[in-house]
């Protein structure tokens, strides 16, 4: 057995909680400074899980409901849903295409390529008559973060920006990961021996996915306040690939469309 398999592991996830956040402020500052506050600081290494709500609120991707004219498509699907028609109007404009209508659901493909619930487009914890975007460019903000908190601390750290996703034959939204920076999202073990020798075919691992499902267990629901996790003793493998080009399946390899 391998030195790997005879270590036991430890892992540490801690919440920091944040003012809130405004359009301009400088995120990555705000995490350092509420890191050191907490005592539990920034240490080499450290995965940095943050909700995508604080990420667009610092990127002004919130934008209050009056300033959407809904479409005649944004009128015809709020009545079929029940939604609010500038609700609906900011899914479409965040879209490339919807994929499914259901009862209050509308199931979209983004501009990411994401396939979700309304876009992604959340009317929750931005104020009243306000509406969340994802941001333009999750992996960037990623980067962003990442670079300024180098600046800041000289660590190298990763980034991983998160979302809520429900998830096709499963009840229950869990948090995914929509951006990162700085590590290897996907583990890829093919090729590898399993515990009896049998060599892996098919193992591929999200570890950004992991990581930021793992984070959810401190931050909560974003009404808490607590829209940043450290995550401490994952050992990781380094990398520049984002989520957009190692996590989201082409078309060509969907199953389900």
């Amino acid at each position: 057995m391998g030195p790997d398999r005879q270590r036991t592991r430890r892992i540490e996830v801690f919440g920091l909680r944040l003012p809130l956040v405004r359009e301009g402020d400088d995120l990555a500052a705000m995490i350092v400074r509420a890191a050191e506050e907490s005592g539990t600081g920034i240490e080499e290494g450290d995965v940095l899980v943050v909700s995508q709500v604080v990420v667009s609120k610092a990127e002004g991707r919130v934008l209050p409901l009056t300033a959407l004219e809904p479409s005649e498509e944004a009128l015809s699907l709020a009545a079929r849903t029940g939604k609010d028609p500038r609700h609906v109007e900011a899914i479409l404009r965040e879209a490339v295409e919807v994929l499914r209508v259901r009862g209050e659901v509308i199931i979209t493909e983004t501009r990411h390529g994401f396939v979700c619930a309304n876009s992604g487009v959340d009317l929750s914890n931005v104020g009243e008559g306000m509406v969340s975007l994802l941001p333009l460019d999750p992996d960037l903000s990623a980067r962003r973060i990442r670079g300024r908190i180098r600046e800041l601390t000289g660590k190298e750290v990763a980034v991983i920006v998160s979302d809520s996703h429900g998830r096709p034959f499963r009840r229950g939204a869990v948090n995914v990961a929509i951006g990162s920076s700085g590590i290897e999202p996907v583990l890829d073990l093919r090729g590898r021996p399993d515990l009896y020798g049998r060599i892996l075919r098919s193992k591929q691992i999200c570890v950004v996915d992991e990581l930021a499902s793992a984070a959810e267990l401190v931050m909560g629901n974003a009404d808490e306040g607590i829209p940043v996790a450290i995550i401490r003793g994952y050992e990781y493998r380094r990398s520049e690939l984002g989520v957009r080009d190692a996590v989201v399946r082409p078309r060509e390899e969907d199953l389900f469309r």
